[in-house]
């Protein structure tokens, strides 16, 4: 099924803005010494000129670069259009505007590629945003042999021994215990009463098994 074709009223205007923005380009290009098909050659390169600046003003605002050759282009856009209204004698050009008309082409070229190959600002990646490292749990083996005794002429420096275990729990490590202790104990002062145990476990963000035993540790409900 077609689609119902409907004239746009801003499409139809940009349309014989555009043919006669041409055909004066076309005039003072043909009046300054450009025959044949140079001087149909000179509107195009006008135009796109002011095109590939406007596409550049449309990812990057602040381009200086790419607004002086925009206001170039319509500069040399509009400068026809007024040239041709009848304030310039086409038939006697001036010498200054033969010179511009012939320098056209290597400006229009010169500003195309320094549009083309300029870097994007918006296309630089963003610097990584340093985050705070998580703290790091020291995992000890509950299964390795016992250290040798030391020898009878030291005598060993005695430690409280760590609470054991329930049976079945998994064993838990000191510095793990350590870190969940400090929460629980911040938890008190903050909030003047003991931290629940699936508070403590959604904080840790550890499996059920350990969280319950860091939870009987700490003789938490």
């Amino acid at each position: 099924m077609s689609r119902s074709i409907r004239p746009d009223a801003v499409l139809v205007q940009a349309v014989i803005a555009g043919a006669l923005s041409f055909a004066h380009l076309h005039d003072l290009a043909e009046a300054a010494g450009q025959s044949g098909w140079k001087a149909w050659a000179y509107p195009v390169s006008v135009d796109l000129l002011l095109v590939a600046a406007w596409r550049r003003l449309r990812t990057a605002r602040r381009d200086r670069s790419a607004w002086t050759w925009f206001v170039i282009a319509l500069f040399a856009s509009l400068g026809a259009n007024i040239a041709t209204a009848g304030l310039l004698d086409l038939a006697h050009v001036p010498a200054w505007l033969c010179i511009l008309v012939a320098g056209w082409p290597a400006l229009a070229f010169l500003g195309g590629t320094l549009l083309v190959h300029s870097p994007d600002a918006s296309a630089v990646p963003a610097q990584p945003v340093d985050e705070p490292a998580a703290p790091e749990v020291e995992m000890h083996r509950t299964d390795e042999p016992a250290a040798d005794p030391a020898p009878a002429a030291t005598v060993p420096e005695l430690t409280p021994a760590p609470p054991k275990p329930a049976p079945g729990a998994p064993a838990v490590p000191v510095a793990l215990l350590d870190h969940a202790r400090k929460i629980a104990d911040a938890h008190r002062a903050f909030t003047g009463s003991p931290m629940p145990a699936d508070a403590l476990s959604a904080r840790l963000q550890l499996p059920a098994p350990m969280a319950g035993a860091i939870a009987a540790e700490l003789q938490l409900t």
